[in-house]
């Protein structure tokens, strides 16, 4: 049983970051990662209905899905994914009163950093997690370099993830990482081609495995 509030992202490993044209492709695009191994899912709010999206997942999957929300950028947000049932929430930046709406809701606060200064913000406000993002414009290099200076930050780099450079980033020192397009194709999502969202699902997940 996870005793503290980051064992379960890092059991998990892989965070999917969704971002879905409709309501009804997002619970069709989880319902294919969940059946190729995937079950740490971030709803964006770039998604319709997020918070409708994320109570139906709730109800389908329950504790089977380690469930987030994304693309958290107003207080208002992170309360309703939090009722809604988000298990974590993330932000692309670190804005204070964003992040202080956050924490309060009691969920995972993930906060998102690129430089130096950033990530000493985030933590600074209180994240549990630091999202390097965009993570694909320094790679892996980048995330070790970053670990220099902050060696017990919990960092899930998030952008330029995919199977070939899983294991980098992970021996970079990341606690866990976001994948979107690279892990869940638009074109996938858009025709509908489920089937192909859960081989992905299953080559993240034994890339992870190595």
């Amino acid at each position: 049983m996870p005793s503290g509030p980051l064992d379960e992202l890092k059991r998990s490993g892989i965070v999917a970051v969704l971002r879905a044209p409709t309501s009804e492709a997002a619970l069709r695009t989880v319902d294919a990662l969940v059946a190729g191994g995937v079950t740490a899912i971030e709803i964006t709010y770039s998604t319709p209905q997020p918070a409708e999206v994320i109570r139906e997942i709730v109800l389908r999957h329950g504790f089977n899905v380690y469930l987030g929300a994304g693309t958290i950028t107003t207080p208002e947000q992170a309360y309703e994914a939090a009722e809604a049932g988000a298990e974590f929430l993330v932000s692309p930046g670190s804005v204070p009163k964003v992040a202080a709406a956050m924490l309060d809701t009691g969920c995972v606060t993930m906060l998102g950093a690129l430089t130096p200064t950033e990530v000493m913000v985030a933590q600074a406000l209180g994240a549990h997690v630091v999202k390097v993002f965009p993570a694909s414009l320094g790679g892996p290099a980048y995330l070790r370099a970053l670990r220099g200076p902050f060696p017990d930050v919990p960092f899930m780099p998030t952008g330029g993830v995919g199977v070939n450079n899983i294991v980098e980033w992970f021996k970079a020192g990341a606690i866990a990482v976001g994948a979107g397009g690279d892990h869940v194709s638009n074109a996938d999502v858009s025709a509908g081609d489920w089937s192909a969202i859960t081989e992905s699902a299953r080559s993240f997940v034994a890339a992870l495995d190595q």
